[in-house]
């Protein structure tokens, strides 16, 4: 049926403790593999970090999609909105928790309304062709020493900032006791 809209996608991945101090990862999408339960949780956030990565860089945002936000009955914010405007790929990730990842095609209206996220990419009229890689995020690929650049809300170990040192005061020379 020429017009109709098919669902938007929505990819999400999580990083889940155990009451043992290990972790898994887990992604909503059955076909991924993940790797093994481990006590290594930062090499896990790494993994999970890179796997959202990974989805965006193959996720073209369609112009044909129906918000995945209102399919969800608008969940991912409070205020209530009309879904309108063209699709947008975006990232949904609190740094407070850091622990869920949630990929989305998410229309413009509800976009702005959803907290902690990033815009990855966006839908093209039906007319014309994006670029390949128009809507894709930093490449995996780039030198190790040089820290991979991440859209702004996503949270991944190896782009955060360095910890900043134990802070201490500066030094103050005593103070003369008072005698009284």
């Amino acid at each position: 049926m020429p017009g109709s809209r098919v669902p938007g996608r929505t990819w999400t991945v999580r990083l889940t403790g155990h009451a043992d101090h290990s972790a898994s990862v887990t992604c909503s999408t059955e076909a991924c593999r993940m790797p093994p339960r481990s006590k290594d949780t930062a090499s896990l956030k790494r993994f999970a970090a890179e796997h959202v990565r990974a989805h965006a860089r193959l996720a073209t945002v369609r112009a044909d999609t129906a918000c995945a936000c209102r399919a969800a009955q608008c969940a991912l914010h409070e205020a209530r909105t009309q879904c309108t405007g063209s699709n947008l790929l975006v990232l949904v990730h609190n740094p407070a928790v850091g622990q869920v990842w949630t990929l989305a095609e998410i229309c413009q209206s509800c976009a702005p309304l959803i907290a902690h996220t990033a815009i990855l990419g966006r839908s093209q009229p039906q007319g014309r062709q994006a670029p390949p890689a128009a809507s894709v995020p930093a490449p995996a690929t780039a030198p190790a020493a040089v820290p991979l650049p991440v859209a702004g809300g996503f949270s991944s170990p190896q782009a955060a900032p360095e910890a900043p040192a134990a802070r201490r005061r500066p030094h103050r020379p005593a103070r003369p006791r008072r005698t009284n």
